[in-house]
């Protein structure tokens, strides 16, 4: 059957059952929600065995289970492995949400709810593609899908089940739709995510506050070093002082540079949506390779002292910090992490104790646009939207797609389709419907022009 017409019979369907999932509150943050992580990992295992697969399978870890599913075509084909997560984000404040976030509903031509975008919907878009191509005998290659539950908590648990189950989810490539586009008009293929260091400083210096009249001037003020020590960390270029930081740093090509310099970008409108009057970052560089290709580092909350209301008038024993650096290719985040402790701990003055203490991190990854994957990617984007996409590196991080490659040992396509506009992880999320049969269709053609 015609592609279009498949997916306009069969539409109301689809959104039937993507409402059974919008309708679970799935939201992984939340430790009262552990009934419903596990209602809408049955659900999902039961949508992917009528959308065709040969079994699935929901599979214990660490924290929460995820689903397995896969269909076998030949053992001689190339198999995609298909990634996507079922929690969601917390819905609060539900104060601004304009209807229910879990009673999901159809307005301007969108689906308004929690995980519309992020991931149920993006999600529903691979699903439905896998069963048009199953159910009418067009599918050339082995397809596996794995399904987890703590994406939006970090995927403490997922590590150590690639490790465990490495020989199960064996594939040739991942394909993965978690991602967005420039924009409705303006399709576009993620082909590189930075890394992230993540970590809590700690600066002490007397051992209670103090008076700061009877001691200003003679103690070192633990906030006032912290601010100090936090503001040496770039210099008057935007660069990171810590020695050896860009030793890995990959440089961009003068065709990356050329591919970035044609993406079409309003630098005035850019500012406007943020409310700034100038934008700042490494010198030499423009906004959207700041942004994605370079690495940087920001402060991401800072607190100590007195904070009430009114006035008192007190030299703080603690003053505390939570600051991060994005990484890009090639910069392991474990040895970037211990540079930063060494450096921070190395310019304190002698008049505060330094703790730091490192959190969560992840690497960057690249793909290759000459991949065949991507470039059945590519095909799936032209044939669906009409316009060959454009290949962008974003700024955010995605840890796992770095583990995958680590631990799979496999390249990972990012053919996502939401929008700025979406509100992931904001009040009043939501999804386009014509992306949502767009991406069907972009995804059909991915299945039909992939040969491994």
């Amino acid at each position: 059957m015609e592609v279009k017409k498949y997916i306009q019979e069969n539409e109301a369907r689809f959104i039937d059952e993507l409402y059974s999932l919008l309708r679970i509150p799935s939201i992984s943050a939340q430790s009262s929600h552990k009934k419903d992580i596990e209602a809408c990992a049955e659900q999902w295992k039961k949508l992917l065995l009528e959308a065709g697969a040969d079994k699935a399978q929901i599979m214990p870890s660490d924290g929460n289970p995820l689903v397995y599913a896969e269909k076998n075509v030949s053992p001689q084909a190339p198999t995609v492995l298909i990634y996507s997560h079922y929690d969601v984000m917390p819905a609060e404040p539900l104060e601004l949400w304009n209807s229910n976030p879990f009673e999901p509903v159809i307005k301007d031509g969108k689906i308004w709810a929690r995980g519309a975008d992020d991931d149920k919907g993006q999600a529903m878009i691979q699903v439905k593609a896998f069963e048009y191509v199953v159910k009418n005998n067009l599918l050339r290659h082995n397809v596996k899908f794995i399904f987890e539950g703590e994406e939006e908590i970090g995927s403490p648990s997922l590590n150590a089940f690639l490790k465990k189950h490495k020989e199960l989810l064996k594939a040739d490539v991942i394909l993965v739709s978690d991602t967005s586009m420039l924009g409705a008009e303006l399709p576009s293929l993620t082909t590189g995510l930075r890394g992230l260091a993540y970590w809590e400083v700690e600066v002490t210096g007397p051992n209670r506050d103090l008076h700061s009249g009877h001691f200003g001037g003679a103690v070192g003020n633990p906030i006032n070093i912290l601010c100090s020590m936090i503001a040496g960390m770039t210099d008057e270029n935007g660069r990171i002082t810590i020695p050896h930081f860009y030793d890995d740093v990959e440089e961009l090509s003068k065709e990356e540079r050329d591919m970035i310099a044609s993406i079409p970008f309003d630098e005035e409108a850019y500012k406007k949506a943020i409310d700034v009057d100038a934008l700042q970052g490494e010198a030499g560089y423009a906004t959207l390779e700041r942004n994605s290709c370079r690495p940087s580092f920001d402060v991401c909350g800072i607190w100590g002292g007195y904070t009430g209301e009114g006035s008192k008038t007190v030299l703080p024993s603690k003053a505390y910090a939570k600051v991060s650096c994005r990484l890009v290719a090639h910069q392991d985040h474990a040895k970037i992490s211990q540079m930063f402790a060494d450096y921070f701990t190395s310019i304190a003055p002698k008049s505060v104790r330094v703790k730091v203490t490192p959190m969560h991190g992840g690497e960057g990854y690249v793909c290759p646009i000459t991949l065949p994957a991507y470039q059945a990617a590519e095909k799936g984007f032209l044939k669906a939207f009409g316009k060959k996409p454009l290949a962008v590196r974003r700024g955010g991080s995605i840890p796992i797609i770095s583990d995958f490659e680590k631990i799979l040992g496999i390249k990972t396509v990012l053919m996502g389709f939401g929008l700025e506009s979406n509100a992931i992880h904001s009040p009043n999320e939501n999804f386009s419907l014509d992306i949502f049969r767009k991406g069907i269709e972009a995804v059909i053609e991915f299945h039909l022009n992939y040969k491994g």
